[in-house]
């Protein structure tokens, strides 16, 4: 158990750095959000270039990967919105934010650190392929879906998925990921010099990341219906995780290190934009303490995870 705390416990004292530094006045939540634009458009980019533009198109394009991890998260989304509905006669909205934070994890902030550690460079192509999934349909999805409802809600839904994809095309990361797969496709090789400068931006991803998560948990409170929060954090760290992984037994088998990395994904915490999508439907409370008690509650979940993982199902990197 030691090893596996070796893992975890560093990832989350970097994000117990972040919340000290923000709830003691260090940082403040503007610096937070100058160092999460940092990551996003500089050091993520930077990496998921690197990952993918060093290995055949091939090895990085695994469809196999795709399916299981879209087939889990569709599966997720679909149980939330029937359980939201039908069950606890919940509003459209509420509904959908529930399935966002339950199948969309913070892949680049939390995921990404843990399985590279785990297990070195394959955590990138992982990544670059995760991301695919929810840039490409999760998000999408469950934005159209957010705006279905009343009148003219076929030209809403149309209109919010079309702008959704639309918007791929300014996504940073997106685009890392298509010229990844360019330079794979057609071996194509930066001069050394760009090619160090990026791998340079690409080591800073890690611990900036962790620390803008935990700067962003400041001031967050537990508002909300204690069974919601609970369902959407079981939703998210146990549902999730578990759907992937009846996808990869169903499946063909693909390469161990990419079956690990994708049920450990699945397994973090909902991405750190949660409650910002959500104040579009006045849910921005709702979700700012599902974020924090979801994250918290990861670092136990996650950790019992990986004992399972090893001892149980016999899945090393």
């Amino acid at each position: 158990m030691l090893h596996i705390l070796a893992i975890t416990a560093p990832i989350y004292l970097i994000i117990a750095a972040g919340y000290l530094s923000g709830r003691f006045g260090m940082f403040s939540k503007p610096d937070m959000r100058v160092l999460g634009r940092f990551v996003i458009h500089f050091c993520l980019p930077a990496m998921i270039f690197n990952a993918l533009s060093k290995r055949p198109l091939a090895e990085v394009l695994n469809g196999t990967y795709l399916l299981a991890y879209a087939g889990g998260s569709l599966a997720v989304i679909t149980l939330a919105m029937l359980v939201g509905r039908r069950l606890r006669g919940q509003s459209t909205p509420m509904a959908t934010m529930q399935s966002l934070g339950m199948a969309a994890s913070n892949s680049g902030f939390v995921g990404f650190p843990i399985v590279l550690q785990l297990l070195g460079p394959t955590a990138g192509v992982a990544l670059a392929l995760t991301m695919l999934v929810e840039n490409l349909l999760v998000l999408p999805l469950c934005f159209a879906m957010a705006d279905n409802g009343g009148q003219n809600a076929a030209q809403r839904w149309h209109h919010t998925l079309w702008i959704s994809l639309r918007n791929l095309l300014k996504n940073p990361m997106v685009l890392a990921i298509l010229a990844g797969f360019s330079f794979s496709m057609l071996d194509l090789h930066l001069p050394a010099v760009l090619a160090q400068t990026i791998q340079i931006v690409a080591t800073a991803s890690s611990p900036v990341a962790l620390f803008v998560i935990g700067g962003s948990l400041v001031g967050l409170k537990l508002d909300g219906v204690r069974r919601d929060l609970a369902w959407v954090a079981m939703g998210k760290l146990i549902l999730h995780p578990l759907a992937v992984f009846v996808c990869l037994w169903l499946l063909p088998p693909i390469a161990p290190e990419l079956r690990v990395a994708a049920v450990l994904f699945a397994a973090m915490p909902m991405l750190s934009i949660y409650p910002v999508v959500a104040q579009k439907y006045g849910l921005e409370g709702f979700t700012a303490a599902a974020l924090l008690v979801t994250t918290v509650a990861s670092f136990f979940s996650i950790s019992a995870l990986l004992w399972a993982m090893q001892h149980w199902l016999g899945w090393t990197a």
